[in-house]
């Protein structure tokens, strides 16, 4: 069946309607950042460049790394753009556009976040690399989904129990990594850990500046959190859903964090664009030897 007009939603080029990307443009290796200036810093070690793109804050460029076709795409800040970005970049490869039926083959996207990160273990260094083997989300956008299946949900309530959790914030929920891809990218260099993705940067994620907060606690209750000899080891804005909506949607995702602060000890790094250029090219090469 057609999916209608209002749902999927394309251009008058007949490209997808927020990313602006035809199916040509796209890898099957994907590199999601946050930030649109980051792009460039990714694909300034690229071979070359086969095309950009730009649409509000998603930047687009595809080309290869040691002959190895990738996409580099920003999202933006937030869980509601990774919906945006992973429910579009599934249509690129899983739905034809024209006679818009989903495909009777499924793709399998590897999708890697290269991002930024805060520590609240006051063990992890600045500047040190944290892979995210397992998420918990602090917003609610997976449970618009039917999701049920894929979560980790012993978890989750383990945590709501330890946080004494306020009724009126949406439930946490935990989703696993791709486990492969977590195993290629782990190395002496990098450690494993778990990361609360947070709904915003202030508040949700305990800092003050002039409105107080509901829970002054809440990060030293995080840190002290363990499940199965696991500790929460970092906080961000878009990794939970990420792992969720291509769980849901059948693609592989791996989030690599750049440690630039710890909340434990108040430190943060003194030069973080060398610290995410070095998760890039640590990255890169990894994914080069991924089979």
């Amino acid at each position: 069946m057609a999916i209608a007009n209002s749902e999927l939603i394309l251009n008058e080029d007949g490209s997808i309607y927020h990313l602006n990307l035809k199916p040509e443009h796209l890898a099957q290796t994907v590199i999601t950042v946050g930030d649109p200036d980051r792009v460039e810093q990714v694909t300034q070690y690229f071979d070359h460049i086969e095309c950009k793109i730009k649409k509000r804050e998603f930047h687009t460029q595809t080309g290869t790394y040691k002959g190895q076709r990738i996409t580099v795409i920003s999202t933006g800040i937030g869980t509601d753009n990774i919906d945006i970005v992973f429910n579009e970049l599934d249509a690129l490869v899983n739905i034809d556009l024209t006679s818009r039926e989903v495909k009777k083959e499924h793709t399998s996207l590897q999708v890697i976040r290269i991002g930024t990160s805060g520590a609240i273990q006051g063990d992890i260094p600045i500047d040190s690399f944290v892979i995210s083997e397992m998420a918990i989300g602090f917003d609610s956008l997976l449970h618009f989904y039917d999701s049920r299946d894929i979560q980790l949900h012993d978890v989750s309530n383990a945590l709501l129990k330890h946080l004494n959790w306020d009724k009126n914030k949406s439930i946490p929920y935990t989703v696993a990594s791709d486990q492969k891809l977590v195993t290629h990218m782990q190395s002496e260099t990098t450690r494993k850990g778990v990361t609360v993705t947070n709904v915003g940067f202030y508040g949700p994620q305990g800092r003050v500046l002039r409105l107080p907060l509901q829970d002054k606690n809440l990060n030293e209750k995080m840190a002290s959190f363990e499940y199965t000899n696991k500790k929460i080891t970092n906080l961000e804005m878009e990794t939970a859903a990420i792992y969720g909506i291509a769980k849901l949607l059948g693609h592989q995702a791996v989030s690599m964090n750049a440690i630039i602060a710890n909340r434990a000890t108040g430190e943060f790094s003194q030069n973080p664009k060398k610290v995410v250029d070095r998760l890039i090219q640590y990255t890169l090469d990894k994914i080069v030897t991924y089979h």
